[in-house]
C-alpha cells in the first residue's frame, strides 16, 4: 500500500491519494479524494486511515506499507515522540487500525518512489475526483 497526503498551504486545501496492490502488485483499490482543509501532516495520517481502512474491508492480513512522510512513518515505528496535539488522535486511530492486522510493515520512500499516489492526491486536489 502506498499513501500519499497533499496540502496546498499547509494548512490548505488538502486531499489523499492510496494504492493498494496484492502480492502480485496487481493494483487491486485505489483512492483518490478530496478532505477539506487541513494540513500536510494530518492528510498524511488521512491517507494512512483511508488505506488501512480499505485493507481492513478487502480482508488484507499482511500489509506493506510505503509513504514519503518521514515524520509519519517514524511516529507509527516509535522512532519519533507524538508531540503535536491535532496529530494525536490520528496515530492512535492508525495504531489501532494496524492492530487489526496479522503483520505490517512500514517504509519511508523518496516522493519519487510514490509517483501514483502522489497523483491520485494531486487529481483530488485539482478537482479531479
Amino acid at each position: 500500500m502506498n499513501t500519499d497526503g497533499a496540502s496546498r498551504g499547509n494548512p490548505g486545501p488538502a486531499s489523499i491519494g492510496v494504492t493498494l496492490k496484492d502480492e502480485k502488485y496487481n493494483l487491486v483499490a485505489c483512492i483518490s479524494r478530496a478532505i477539506g482543509h487541513t494540513t500536510n501532516n494530518q492528510a498524511e495520517y488521512q491517507a494512512l486511515l483511508a488505506g488501512l481502512e480499505k485493507a481492513a474491508s478487502l480482508d488484507a492480513k499482511e500489509l506493506e506499507i510505503r509513504s514519503d512522510s518521514e515524520l509519519l512513518v517514524k511516529q507509527i515505528k516509535g522512532e519519533y515522540r507524538m508531540k503535536n496535539e491535532g496529530l494525536k488522535p490520528l496515530f492512535s486511530k492508525a495504531v489501532s487500525l494496524l492492530g487489526r492486522f496479522e503483520s505490517y510493515h512500514i517504509k519511508y520512500i523518496p516522493r519519487a518512489q510514490n509517483s501514483e499516489a502522489d497523483a491520485l492526491a494531486n487529481k483530488a486536489l485539482d478537482g479531479g475526483s
